[in-house]
């Protein structure tokens, strides 16, 4: 589906406006691509390049996951601390997915007091990190991504050993049922 070129003043006067309209379609519908999103901007008088909106989505945060009807559909995060993805998936589906992220990126875990460190080939971090971030763990206060490091924050003092287990369950179940 091509994009029609831009009528003058079609275009939100703000990159924070077009990312939250890009947002409020994303939370009220099921969106499947990319091209679906330009689409649904184009109604709505907002006309962006494919380049443009991978970058806003990147920046958003938004993801891929199953949707209700069983295809990938974009998500972002919730907002104001709030860490599940707004859309219509449920937990179980994000928590699958994280478990399938954790056995193909995770490659090792390490822990001390209440800190987890998680390793990933360079690159997969920030990606990984995001999975967790909408997993809701409620034992986790939080996590930091760099380039092929996670690291996680327990809420308990002395929770990091159990995180690290954690994840390396997750990943060896997730990796013997493929």
């Amino acid at each position: 589906m091509s994009v029609p070129p831009a009528a003058p003043g079609s275009s939100p006067a703000t990159k924070t406006a077009r990312q939250a309209r890009i947002t409020a379609i994303l939370t009220g519908e099921s969106v499947r691509s990319q091209a679906e999103l330009a689409a649904l901007l184009a109604d709505d008088g907002v006309q962006v390049t494919q380049a443009t909106l991978s970058r806003d989505l990147v920046e958003l945060g938004a993801v891929r996951v199953r949707g209700k009807e069983g295809v990938l559909v974009y998500a972002v995060p919730g907002e104001g601390g709030e860490r599940a993805a707004k859309t219509g998936v449920s937990q179980e589906i994000l928590d699958a997915r994280l478990a399938r992220l954790c056995s193909e990126l995770l490659v090792t875990a390490e822990a001390s007091a209440n800190i987890a460190v998680l390793r990933t080939p360079p690159g997969a971090a920030n990606f990984l990190a995001l999975a967790i971030d909408h997993s809701v763990m409620p034992s986790i206060l939080g996590t930091i991504a760099g380039d092929d490091t996670v690291l996680l924050v327990s809420r308990d003092p002395q929770g990091g050993q159990d995180l690290a287990v954690r994840f390396l369950q997750l990943a060896e179940e997730a990796g013997g049922s493929q």
